[in-house]
């Protein structure tokens, strides 16, 4: 999920985006969603919600603003989520996650699932798909009779509309072609309109759903491995520390947390991880303070 200019953002006059208007939104996507609107993304905000006014028959963002603030469904306020986010993700990103992955599935997991119990991989800030498919494959590479046992992926994020492509599954062609994965080929099949779609065996080890992280988990149980990557990275340092404190509390010692290339963990959080890499990290034993 990022926070970027597309080309056609700049193409049409926008209407005026007064500083109280402009806070008052930024406020209100913080403290529902943690995501730190900053100044510089004042044009990105313009362009972007300016064709929310249109679509809606509205000539201010007065009138846009306290729209959001008095609505009590949230449909317009997840569109302007939906709006204001560019989910940027590939199949295999930051492969060496998935390499990590694979020898720990071979050495720990599949023998775990195997004596009956149940393995589970939550892809936290799942965008589009890609992430979440490419545990998949990874798990079938690495034990191909996971779904006969409890081994199950969660993947979760806050965008309907994402969700919504990402349980499709369907990609284009040259997409999963790059990836540069033999094995993400092969549990993908041909579909109309030069595109490939998720098979059935990918698709049975996930469940998608739709999840705010700021908003209390419904998951009861514990996590053998978390991947909650380029995601913090739009929070302040006090959301940040808060959900991976709270990623802490559900992963069990030796349990595995993976985060992006461009993140790094807070101080408090560091207590409840040993490094394993820049970017990877096993789940000590220190207890979750209060």
């Amino acid at each position: 999920m990022t926070l970027t200019p597309r080309h056609s953002d700049l193409a049409i006059a926008s209407p005026v985006l007064s500083d109280a208007d402009f806070d008052a939104l930024a406020s209100l996507l913080h403290r529902r969603t943690g995501i730190k609107l900053a100044p510089s993304k004042r044009p990105l905000v313009i362009s972007r919600l300016s064709k929310r006014l249109r679509a809606l028959g509205l000539s201010e963002f007065g009138d846009y603003r306290r729209l959001v603030e008095k609505e009590t469904d949230g449909a317009e306020f997840t569109n302007m989520v939906s709006s204001l986010t560019t989910n940027v993700t590939k199949f295999f990103r930051e492969n060496q996650h998935f390499v990590d992955l694979s020898k720990l599935i071979k050495s720990d997991l599949a023998t775990r699932a195997k004596r009956g119990t149940k393995v589970r991989i939550w892809s936290a800030g799942c965008s589009t798909g890609e992430e979440p498919y490419s545990l998949a494959t990874t798990v079938l590479s690495s034990f191909p009779d996971a779904a006969s046992y409890d081994f199950k992926i969660l993947a979760t994020d806050i965008d309907p509309k994402v969700v919504a492509k990402a349980q499709a599954g369907h990609y284009p062609e040259q997409a999963v072609k790059q990836a540069g994965s033999q094995e993400l080929r092969t549990y993908f099949d041909p579909a109309p309109n030069e595109e490939m779609s998720a098979s059935r065996s990918l698709r049975q080890l996930i469940t998608f759903r739709i999840l705010n992280l700021l908003e209390p988990w419904p998951m009861k149980g514990t996590f053998d491995v978390i991947m909650c990557r380029n995601v913090v990275i739009y929070f302040d340092e006090d959301t940040q520390e808060r959900l991976f404190c709270r990623f802490a509390a559900l992963l069990p010692p030796g349990g595995r947390f993976y985060i992006g290339h461009s993140e790094r963990l807070t101080k408090r959080a560091q207590h409840y991880f040993d490094a394993d890499g820049v970017t990877s990290f096993v789940r000590n034993n220190t207890p979750i303070d209060a």
